[in-house]
């Protein structure tokens, strides 16, 4: 096994990375890997996150318990199993048993570290836990064990960073952060938080107010144009326009925000005013179905989404097997 982070990893990060491994190799062993697998997605207006089947899109049901859910953002699963929920107006990130739907505990407490209406978050190469405060503009980090605010790792306005929606770690372990009103993609050393460089440049390929973006199988950057109802495609080292990848209101798309590629390589879209996660080819972007049908469990503006187990998330802990064990099934 073979550890993709160029940097010594943390305590935390190989106490996530073992716990990782472990629970996939349980899952391997179980064979639950094929056919354990939930889409869970955040339904705005209905202030829920509900629980849907990852081969069929059959509704499970809904996260429930502890303080309630108020403005439901990003999500975000770490090897503890647990899915984590941006609570935009509670200003807090909770946590959840995505097996069951049970209420587990908050996370980060309302307001830590200054904490301002969190959307995105992501799990580091260092273990810890990277949350986007759009309030104040800023890159929040917490200890990815217990929740406690370590720092600012990205002060406010770095870079020209405004209303920061969704960040990504990629390959190089640098974060990738959606700077919605500058219409781009900036990138921050994964280290120390210092601004690299405009990674998609403003409006590159018509970019217009991105939100959700993720690193696909082919290595290159997909980013979710909310205003121009899209999905853009980007060189995933230079940040060179490729390609509009799904074509402006492809399938019904509109107001997308959250994207994610699915057990099956294909790639889902939140699909927010027509309350559908819409799925398309992830190989040509042509769209195939509304996986997710509208009103599906009672779905209202849905906004973001999470497959878990996740192996994006899991591979930031350096373990690639993670996508390896869900994509064999294919074969």
């Amino acid at each position: 096994m073979v550890l993709r982070h160029s940097y010594r990893l943390g305590a935390g990060a190989m106490m996530l990375a073992s716990a990782a491994l472990l629970a996939l190799l349980t899952l391997a062993a179980s064979g639950a890997v094929a056919a354990d697998i939930e889409l869970v997605v955040s339904s705005w207006s209905s202030d829920e996150a509900l629980r849907y089947d990852g081969l069929t899109g059959a509704y499970l049901g809904g996260f429930g318990g502890g303080p309630g859910i108020d403005g439901p953002q990003g999500l975000t699963q770490a090897p503890d199993g647990k899915v984590y929920l941006s609570n935009y107006w509670d200003d807090s990130i909770q946590r959840y048993d995505w097996t069951t739907g049970a209420y587990v505990d908050t996370f980060v407490s309302v307001g830590s570290g200054g904490l301002t209406a969190p959307i995105g978050t992501a799990f580091g190469p260092d273990g810890n836990f990277y949350v986007g405060s759009v309030g104040t503009n800023q890159i929040l980090r917490y200890d990815g064990a217990t929740g406690a605010f370590i720092d600012t790792f990205v002060p406010a306005g770095s870079g020209g960073l405004s209303f920061p929606c969704c960040l990504t770690f990629g390959s190089d372990s640098h974060l990738y952060v959606t700077s919605e009103n500058s219409d781009e993609v900036l990138r921050y050393d994964g280290m120390t938080g210092a601004f690299i460089d405009e990674f998609v440049a403003a409006g590159s390929g018509g970019l217009d107010s991105p939100h959700g973006l993720e690193f696909g199988p082919d290595g290159n950057l997909y980013v979710v144009g909310k205003l121009s109802d899209d999905v853009l495609r980007y060189d995933g080292t230079t940040g060179a326009f490729i390609d509009e990848f799904v074509a402006a209101a492809s399938g019904g798309l509109d107001a997308p925000h959250g994207l994610a590629f699915g057990p099956d390589d294909n790639l889902y879209v939140c699909s927010a005013a027509t309350n559908e996660v819409l799925r398309y080819d992830g190989t040509t972007g042509d769209f195939i179905d509304a996986f997710v049908t509208a009103g599906n469990g009672g779905v209202d503006y849905p906004i973001y989404l999470v497959f878990v187990p996740e192996p994006a998330t899991l591979g930031l802990v350096g373990f690639g097997l993670a996508a390896l064990l869900l994509r064999r099934r294919k074969r």
